[in-house]
Parts: structure tokens; sequence; C-alpha cells
């Protein structure tokens, strides 16, 4: 199969988890592809397993001038960029009463700031026919316990891909989003 050949995406947390099975998936397919996280170690065992058609490039969501790195790295080596996937995101469980003004920072910096920023500094290397692609959450709609910020931050994320699905109109540019229910991740694993 080769829907994607010839294709270029950015996967943001595609070391591991959903995005490095996404990666993995996106190169069976035909793409080449960029993939971006905080952990070297993780970025370096991710492209070791997919190939010579994975790039890593070091970085976080939350912080502009990594994703500045990472989109002259996909210009420099590639040109242009047909796919992103904004997957990169955080979350843990904290009750109501003891949630604190750095956690609800963290959460909404990595799953909002980061998922805003990533696509929008990708769109100046994208053309029609491209596609969005952002992680939500089942529990962005019908919420979790212990999950107030996480759940906040994916409903968000989830009005984003609609209010983007406007923006882009005529553009030919697709946006999607994707809320999987619970998924065996690191992440979620941690959570628990």
């Amino acid at each position: 199969m080769t829907r994607l050949n010839g294709k270029t995406a950015v996967i943001t947390g595609g070391a591991t988890g959903i995005g490095r099975a996404a990666a993995k998936r996106f190169i069976e397919e035909g793409a080449f592809v960029f993939i971006f996280g905080r952990r070297q170690e993780a970025l370096d065992a991710a492209v070791a397993e997919l190939g010579p058609n994975a790039r890593a490039v070091k970085g976080s969501v939350s912080d502009l001038a990594d994703l500045d790195r990472l989109y002259a790295a996909v210009k420099a080596e590639r040109g242009s960029l047909d796919i992103v996937f904004a997957n990169a995101g955080a979350g843990s469980p904290l009750a109501l009463g003891q949630i604190t003004g750095e956690h609800i920072d963290e959460t909404f910096d990595t799953n909002v700031k980061g998922t805003i920023f990533t696509v929008q500094k990708a769109l100046p290397l994208m053309a029609e026919g491209g596609s969005i692609i952002l992680t939500g959450s089942s529990a962005g709609t019908t919420g979790a316990p212990g999950m107030t910020a996480y759940s906040a931050s994916k409903a968000a994320v989830r009005n984003l891909a609609r209010t983007w699905a406007e923006d882009l109109k005529g553009t030919g540019i697709r946006v999607n989003v994707l809320s999987p229910g619970a998924t065996a991740t690191d992440l979620a694993k941690a959570a628990l």
C-alpha cells in the first residue's frame, strides 16, 4: 500500500504511543515522516525502528522556538509538508480540590497552545490537498473523573478542529480530529 507515496508528514509526540504507531503506518504507506518529541532516547529508538524514511527533531510543542526548528528542518530536507498530525499530549489525574495553576498551565500549554502553534507554524509549508490531524479524546466529549484539565483541553482541541475547518475552507487543506477512547500508551498507564 502506498497511499501516501511521496508525502511528507510531521507527527508531534511521534516517538511513542499513538504517534509512533501512526509514524510506522505512514511510512508503510510511502510517507517520509518527521517525528517530534521531548525525549532524545525515545526519538532515537523510534527512528531506529522506523528506518530511513524517518527523522527525529527534539523539542516541545509548547516552545515556539522548538517548533520553528522543526519546520526549518522539514523545509531544508523536504521543501514542503503534506500532513501535520498534532498528537503530542499531556494530562494527569488530579481531583478538583487539588488542581493548581501549574497543573492547568502544563496541560493547556501542551494540549491547546502546542496544538495551535504546531498547526499555525506548519501552514506556510502546506498546499492544497494537505491534511491536519489533531488528537482529541473521548474525555473531551464525555469528561472523565479527576481529569478536569485534560478533559477541558481536549474539548478545546475538538473545537480547534471545527474552527480551522471553517478557517481553511477553500484552501484544500482538510482538518480532522481523532478522539480515541482509552488507549494502552505509556502516558495512559502513568495516569492510572
